[in-house]
């Protein structure tokens, strides 16, 4: 289907706005039951820094990008059509929905599925940003095997950084708990960390020491050094739902208290009919695996809405037929 500048925008029954696992999910469940869809993607995946992914069974490891090109192959391989772009708005119109891209183009969709995900903020110390997802991590899970056994560092800035720590601890011997801006320890977290040789220091860190490109160190603001081989940080995780004020659809803090999400049903539905999610915009601790499926599962549940819909209109077509055929004295 193509696009048009016309008013009579081309419709779509789904467009998919994002281009990551669970939207490709959602578009591979779409495309294999026949429905017209189109992926919009901005091209800015939250796993790109990383040098793989992992925890995604017989694709650990895969490099994020050439997991990306696969499914987009994919979808492609089943009629749905996948654009480089990002949605602006999107808003109701009677029977769906209309989408505006950033550079002015508009299509219409029956449907819409929200697969755009999440932004990591980061605490602002210097080399976080540029040392993450390499050798400053969040997911003991995601990359915790690459570091393992290295000496590591917990830097505590929400009320989820001694569980962090407890975590990381299986995977090293040599782990230590900066408390930084993080609330202090209770006293039961005091004794677990003691329990298991975990060190605690106090004070801010000011920056991550890095040679020749490789983590080497956090120095506090006192000026000292403590050498370390990775860093682990606890980001604020923000919703990528600006797109979806149009629809009346804002952003809610998370049960957790690590930042925002769009609230959904089990399924992926939202509070505005026809819009659903999937993904890290809902689950902000979901992985690649996991969002996956929420996408599989979001596009199995758009099919049957719309076979739904589609059953409907039938229904009453075949009775306006059958009345007008009754009011002639036709049999």
């Amino acid at each position: 289907m193509q696009m048009t500048d016309a008013q009579d925008l081309a419709t779509y029954d789904v467009v998919v706005v994002g281009g990551g696992a669970a939207g490709l999910g959602g578009a591979l469940m779409l495309g294999r039951s026949r429905r017209s869809v189109l992926v919009v993607d901005a091209g800015e995946p939250r796993n790109a820094p990383a040098s793989g992914v992992h925890g995604f069974l017989t694709r650990d490891g895969m490099d994020p990008a050439a997991l990306l090109e696969t499914g987009r192959d994919e979808v492609r391989g089943y009629g749905a059509e996948v654009i480089d772009g990002r949605v602006a708005s999107a808003e109701a119109v009677d029977g769906g929905f209309t989408v505006t891209l950033e550079d002015g183009r508009r299509v219409g969709a029956r449907r819409l599925l929200v697969t755009t995900g999440l932004v990591d903020e980061l605490p602002d110390v210097a080399g976080i940003r540029e040392r993450w997802g390499r050798d400053v991590l969040h997911c003991p899970y995601c990359h915790g095997w690459e570091v393992r056994d290295l000496p590591i560092g917990v830097l505590a800035s929400g009320p989820m950084a001694v569980h962090q720590t407890l975590l990381f601890r299986q995977l090293t011997e040599d782990l230590t708990l900066f408390l930084h801006t993080g609330p202090e320890p209770t006293d039961e977290e005091a004794e677990q960390l003691a329990a298991l040789g975990i060190a605690v220091v106090e004070g801010e860190v000011a920056s991550l020491e890095v040679h020749e490109d490789r983590l080497t160190g956090v120095r506090l603001q006192t000026g000292e050094v403590i050498p370390r081989g990775a860093v682990v940080v606890g980001p604020r995780f923000a919703a990528r739902a600006g797109m979806l004020a149009g629809l009346g659809l804002q952003t809610t803090t998370h049960p957790s208290g690590l930042g925002e999400y769009v609230e959904s049903d089990a399924i992926g539905l939202t509070a505005v009919p026809g819009v659903w999610v999937a993904g890290n915009v809902t689950n902000p601790t979901a992985q690649v695996l996991a969002s996956a499926n929420a996408g599989v599962m979001a596009g199995s549940a758009i099919n049957a809405d719309l076979i739904a819909e589609d059953t409907r209109e039938a229904v009453a077509a075949r009775r306006g037929l059958l009345s007008s055929t009754a009011g002639t004295g036709r049999s």
